[in-house]
């Protein structure tokens, strides 16, 4: 399945996801890791919707940071671009779960030496070698940072981290929980009709959570709120939820965060 993200103009993330699509180990990985969480741990989907689902928002976030004018750490720390920075978040995005198909536990750091093996061969064509290993760092820091209570270093990191609690609509949810068990897991995960992710009015980036009743704040504090305060992009985000229906309108109308 393509990983079909808007590259624009960006030769160098146009490249990379050529070499991302073309990579048939890659797309190993990511059944892999389906199969642990999906088959053998009843949890929601890891694979390759998840993978494209949390690039494109990454993508999104960063691209709203970056009209506002806030620096990438990439561009502060290493004098390169915004479309370095680009090619980080979307690499991370692809690779930030691949060590689930280790094991679920623990399967941030599962995933960087997986990415070591396979970052060299998606970048070798865009990089040059110095070059290369700056874009594999802050891609591993990414990664490892995409826990929630692991400290973002830098802007990409911060845009992987929310990005991944994003994919939470119609039952999606990134907290773990057994499919086909009732709880507050299971309602609130299905609670969650939309995510949009648009400009904001006084902050560079809104999100909105559409919510078909109001145990979907449940998500909203357990997944996004506490990702978002452990990320590096806290000050440039605001959160609003709202809640469809007049009997949850008398009860809870919208959440902000």
């Amino acid at each position: 399945m393509p990983l079909n993200v808007p590259t624009r103009h960006n030769q160098k993330l146009k490249a990379l996801v050529a070499a991302i699509d073309a990579d048939e180990e890659l797309l190993q990985w990511w059944k892999c890791a389906n199969v642990n969480a999906v088959d053998r741990q009843g949890m929601t989907d890891h694979g390759e919707v998840h993978i494209r689902i949390v690039a494109n928002a990454a993508l999104k976030l960063l691209r709203l940071l970056v009209e506002a004018d806030v620096k990438t750490s990439v561009e502060a720390n290493h004098d390169m671009s915004t479309e370095d920075a680009e090619v980080i978040v979307v690499a991370a995005a692809a690779l930030h779960d691949v060590g689930i198909a280790v094991h679920r536990t623990n399967h941030e750091q599962l995933s960087l030496p997986l990415a070591v093996s396979i970052l060299p061969r998606l970048l070798s064509d865009i990089y040059a070698p110095a070059e290369r290993v700056i874009i594999q760092a802050e891609t591993l820091h990414a990664i490892i940072a995409h826990h929630w209570d692991q400290k973002c270093l830098t802007i990409e990191s911060g845009v992987v981290k929310v990005a991944d609690t994003l994919d939470m609509t119609q039952g999606r949810s990134r907290i773990p929980y057994e499919m086909g068990e009732t709880s507050i897991h299971t309602i609130s995960a299905a609670a969650i009709d939309e995510v949009r992710l648009l400009k904001g009015a006084e902050k560079p980036i809104r999100i909105e959570v559409e919510m078909s009743n109001s145990a979907g704040v449940f998500q909203v504090d357990e997944l996004l709120k506490r990702k978002l305060r452990n990320s590096s992009i806290v000050p440039y985000v605001e959160v609003v939820a709202h809640i469809q229906g007049e009997t949850e309108k008398r009860l809870l109308e919208f959440y902000t965060l």
